[in-house]
């Protein structure tokens, strides 16, 4: 027997009462986050050993907490480790604001990529980037600008008496285009400075070091605490507006406050990155099918497998072809377009 159940983004799913009921037993729920947590650090070891010069574990282990001059030591503090401490904020912050936009837009194929709010982040990040190169330091508050004002015109232009799924995903594809028409006019105005534009967009890692941990860890994790904090939040909203005025809660404020975290994680990862896609999609997907729909264990189970899926894909991007490297955004986009398009035909 089955029960149609309502889930995040107002979208109706049939589960099998079998498989809710043991999404609700707390030794199911430490085995995920077990396996969530050997995946990530099994991907964490993996991106460390992997590359030009390969690692096998123990050689990690000993670069990383043997002697400082163990002679791999430099490689995998100085090289890899960053850009493996860089993916996983990245991953972290893209999945769970995508789980706040699904929530917040009650739409289950919103994603800070697809419905714009990346791409809001990255025209203000690209201006900044390529007009004001000597102000880096103002790019992730002002790609949040950005990301914010995208998700404020996406959410005037879908509300119609209410939030339809249909109608954010339309609004989206607009503002993305939009915001996309923008970046195009930034980079033939500064084509000068077009190598490092290229890289943002199209989400490379290439070279992120220290420096950009520095950049980005505060925003992380201030927004990612804060996502821990209005988990009960997200439940409520995504029952709906009537459900949620009904217990007493407001319903414009809270909206408000949930779309700036998510705007935020999602700026922050793109000031960094720049737009890389699908991470917002492809998570939160995977983690209510395997921990169920409450924000209490989504969200945390989104921030280890997001960081996880980013290291492991950035780390097959440098690899696949080396010693040629690929952004991440496309390895993203050939795991992230075949998903969405299942999701796409399941919710039409």
């Amino acid at each position: 027997p089955s029960r149609r159940l309502r889930g995040t983004g107002g979208a109706l799913t049939s589960q099998p009462l079998a498989g809710r009921d043991l999404r609700e037993q707390g030794w199911y729920q430490a085995l995920v986050f077990a396996a969530l947590g050997v995946l990530l650090l099994g991907g964490a070891v993996f991106a460390l050993g992997s590359g030009t010069l390969a690692l096998h574990p123990g050689q990690v282990l000993n670069a990383l907490f043997g002697e400082t001059g163990y002679q791999w030591h430099g490689v995998v503090w100085d090289i890899r480790l960053p850009r493996v401490l860089v993916g996983a904020l990245v991953g972290m912050n893209l999945a769970t604001s995508g789980v706040i936009l699904q929530a917040v837009m009650g739409n289950p194929l919103a994603d800070p990529g697809i419905i714009g709010v990346s791409s809001g982040a990255g025209l203000a990040g690209m201006v900044v980037l390529l007009a004001l190169p000597q102000h880096q330091a103002l790019v992730t508050p002002v790609a949040f600008c950005g990301a914010m004002l995208a998700a404020v015109v996406i959410y005037a232009l879908a509300w119609r008496g209410g939030i339809r799924p249909m109608r954010v995903i339309l609004a989206g594809v607009a503002v993305s285009a939009l915001c996309g028409a923008g970046i195009s006019a930034v980079m033939v105005l500064f084509s000068d400075r077009l190598q490092g534009a290229l890289l943002f967009m199209n989400g490379a890692m290439t070279l992120k070091g220290w420096s950009e941990f520095g950049q980005l860890w505060p925003y992380s994790l201030a927004t990612l605490l804060a996502s821990l904090l209005v988990t009960r939040q997200l439940d409520v909203i995504v029952l709906g507006d009537d459900v949620a005025r009904g217990v007493g809660m407001n319903v414009q404020a809270n909206r408000l406050l949930l779309t700036a975290i998510a705007a935020l994680l999602a700026a922050s990862a793109v000031s960094v990155v720049g737009l890389l896609g699908f991470v917002g999609l492809i998570v939160p997907h995977i983690m209510r099918l395997v921990l169920g729909t409450r924000h209490r264990l989504l969200i945390p189970g989104a921030i280890v497998f997001g960081a996880a899926l980013v290291m492991i894909s950035d780390t097959i991007s440098r690899t696949l072809f080396s010693p040629i490297e690929i952004p991440v955004g496309i390895m993203m986009a050939v795991l992230g377009v075949p998903f969405f398009l299942f999701l796409l035909r399941r919710a039409l």
